[in-house]
């Protein structure tokens, strides 16, 4: 299928998409300046905000592990699903 009125609806996308990256490493960097100014802190008043970084502990299942251990009833779990993948090139 060839769809050429469609190209610069693709190039928007991607274009955002390029940004949305720039936006979340930024978002990233500030978010380490803050935990660096925290320090071992868990709480920080600044003005009128509170921030907060505290630890927590969660539990996962490591169905690596247990697909590795007990092979035969992992696979006696499984269930396969079929989707689409999107992607541009």
């Amino acid at each position: 299928m060839s769809n050429p009125t469609l190209e610069p609806k693709i190039k928007e996308l991607l274009e955002l998409k390029r940004m949305k990256e720039e936006l979340e490493a930024e978002i990233n960097a500030m978010e380490d300046e803050i935990k660096q100014a925290m320090g071992d802190e868990e709480t920080l008043f600044a003005g009128a905000f509170k921030v907060s970084w505290k630890p927590y502990t969660s539990s996962r299942f490591d169905s690596v592990r247990f697909r590795k251990d007990h092979a035969d009833l992992a696979a006696a779990y499984m269930k396969q699903n079929t989707a689409r993948r999107f992607s541009i090139n």
